[in-house]
């Protein structure tokens, strides 16, 4: 199985801490994002694909072609925009079911273990301040029914923490537009819901790295 790594983008909030390094390659304890992330892969997972872009050769000249006897491949995504667009970057190599994940996030295997085990699924955990995230809203069998994006008004807490098991069926909708130059990913896996079921998991952890505070609290509660 594959799994499909977003880690194209610079991360503007972080400021200065990206002058040098694409996010994911900012170090928690010692050790770089993607590190955590490719530790906590399922065993099923034989191959990684990293969408990389912003200082991708840093990622690339850290990891080698090779991660614990899982095969890397690299590709870029020269005009970043958007997490839809930057999948569809590695469509050519994908086999029919994948897993996705966002390069700058904090999973825990166990939570990526239960969202392979459907045919389709998107991983959602409930937190307190869900105005930075995707809100989720499901059916009574815990299907995706919408995902709203960072919501104004009360909605619900389940937010959309960026780890997708997905087919290649995805690539048989029009990517969603959701800025003047970006297409998002989980806006077009929304649009799949009239034809398909997508499960949504509820995870036992999962910590966002978005803001320079990120780091600190990932140090916290984060070792290798």
């Amino acid at each position: 199985m594959q799994c499909v790594i977003l880690a194209a983008g610079r991360g503007v909030r972080m400021g200065d801490l990206t002058n040098d390094s694409p996010k994911p390659m900012l170090k928690v304890n010692g050790k770089p994002i993607l590190e955590y992330t490719l530790k906590n892969l399922p065993e099923e997972i034989s191959e990684i694909i990293f969408v990389v872009g912003y200082k991708g050769d840093l990622i690339r000249a850290h990891f080698g072609n090779e991660y614990k006897d899982k095969k890397i491949r690299y590709v870029w995504q020269e005009d970043l925009n958007g997490s839809a667009a930057a999948l569809h970057c590695a469509k050519d190599f994908l086999q029919e079911k994948f897993l996705v994940l966002n390069g700058d996030d904090l999973y825990d295997r166990s939570d990526l273990k239960k969202i392979i085990n459907n045919d389709l699924a998107i991983l959602a955990k409930e937190i307190d301040n869900p105005g930075r995230f995707g809100v989720i809203k499901t059916d009574k069998n815990d299907y995706l029914l919408e995902i709203i994006e960072k919501p104004t008004a009360d909605c619900g807490n389940l937010v959309n923490t960026g780890a997708y098991f997905l087919n290649k069926k995805f690539f048989d909708y029009e990517m969603v537009r959701i800025s003047e130059k970006e297409f998002g990913l989980p806006q077009t896996l929304a649009k799949m819901v009239k034809d398909y079921k997508v499960k949504v998991e509820k995870a036992n952890f999962w910590h966002p790295v978005g803001y320079p505070e990120d780091i600190l609290k990932a140090e916290k509660i984060i070792s290798l």
